[in-house]
């Protein structure tokens, strides 16, 4: 059982804590348009424009998670010389956010993803497709070098390492040595959220994969608990971490701790979600800060199951507030259920 008022004393907790955020930064572009009439070239909706927004997404949605907590959030990572990049440095500083940690290279183009939204006035608006714009998967020699003195700046004041990989090749493995090496120096934590390639993360402090990843790492179809939880601890041993925090979509989390048992959280709030883009972006950045203030792993994971239910109800990349958090819990006895 995890009484409600230990969560709610946690979540002052997270103000000042300074986790740095090391990752692809992308950016996460909105289309939105009413639908009109079927195209006569093709058996296609036209869509008449109605607005376009852009948002933080990717390292650096996960960097605006953290910030909204009322922890210190330094993203550290490149964005090209282009629109894209420009729109994401106005986005940081309008959110508060510093962008010391984060280069601006013309040999790099930055990762855009653009989803097409449709829907009325009065409707809700549903995404019809997406369009990425992707850059090479390689750093040039140059940027890598830059990511790498920004990682040990950024990591000489920081409580916590959020590592954020997208598959666009930020965090190469010169940067991961770099983090781990500061980590091990300074006694700090690192955790992995890794899209494509978590096993080369090893001997982080913990790693936060959907059931979906866990599947295909473990190479084992999860039927039940008994086979996720098996699944989990071949995968808990393979990175030599200490946490797994598997999320389950609408059957909620389940932790793993090498030390200690599973511990299965059910879905918090409302199954009939909004949106789940960016929640994983979430739920990493509550962990990880709670951790960084001293939460018990399970109590850690308890506030990241609440922060992925306060987003996964609103539309697009998101972030909760302790605000939000505090409402979320008040009248809610779930986590004081065995």
């Amino acid at each position: 059982m995890l009484p409600l008022r230990r969560l709610r004393e946690l979540i002052p907790a997270l103000a000042g804590k300074r986790v740095v955020v090391v990752g692809d930064i992308i950016a996460d572009e909105y289309l939105y348009g009413k639908p009109a009439r079927i195209s006569r070239e093709a058996p296609v909706l036209i869509l008449r424009f109605t607005d376009r927004e852009v948002r933080l997404g990717g390292a650096a949605n996960a960097t605006d998670n953290v910030h909204a907590l009322g922890a210190v959030a330094t993203p550290v990572g490149v964005v090209g010389g282009d629109e894209a990049g420009q729109e994401l440095t106005r986005l940081f500083a309008g959110a508060g956010i510093s962008t010391d940690g984060v280069m601006v290279s013309d040999e790099r183009a930055t990762p855009v993803k653009t989803r097409i939204m449709a829907g009325g006035y009065e409707s809700t608006r549903q995404q019809v497709v997406r369009l990425d714009r992707e850059p090479e998967a390689t750093l040039p020699d140059d940027v890598e070098r830059g990511i790498v003195e920004r990682v040990k700046a950024a990591g000489a004041r920081a409580d916590a390492f959020l590592l954020s990989d997208y598959g666009y090749g930020t965090v190469t493995p010169r940067v991961f040595e770099t983090v781990s090496e500061i980590a091990r120096r300074r006694d700090l934590l690192v955790t992995v959220d890794s899209r494509y390639d978590l096993p080369r993360f090893r001997g982080v402090t913990a790693a936060t994969p959907n059931e979906p990843e866990v599947e295909e790492l473990a190479s084992a179809e999860l039927s039940d608990e008994p086979s996720l939880e098996k699944a989990g601890r071949a995968v808990l041993d393979r990175l030599e971490a200490r946490y797994l925090l598997i999320t389950r979509g609408s059957r909620g989390m389940a932790l793993l701790e090498r030390e200690g048992p599973v511990t299965w959280i059910p879905i918090h709030g409302s199954d009939q979600i909004a949106d789940v883009t960016g929640a994983g972006d979430t739920v990493i950045s509550a962990f990880t800060t709670a951790l960084a203030a001293g939460a018990a792993p399970a109590e850690a994971a308890w506030l990241a199951n609440v922060a992925g239910g306060v987003v996964v109800m609103k539309r697009g990349t998101a972030a909760a507030t302790p605000r939000e958090l505090l409402e979320s819990l008040v009248g809610d006895d779930t986590a004081s259920r065995p």
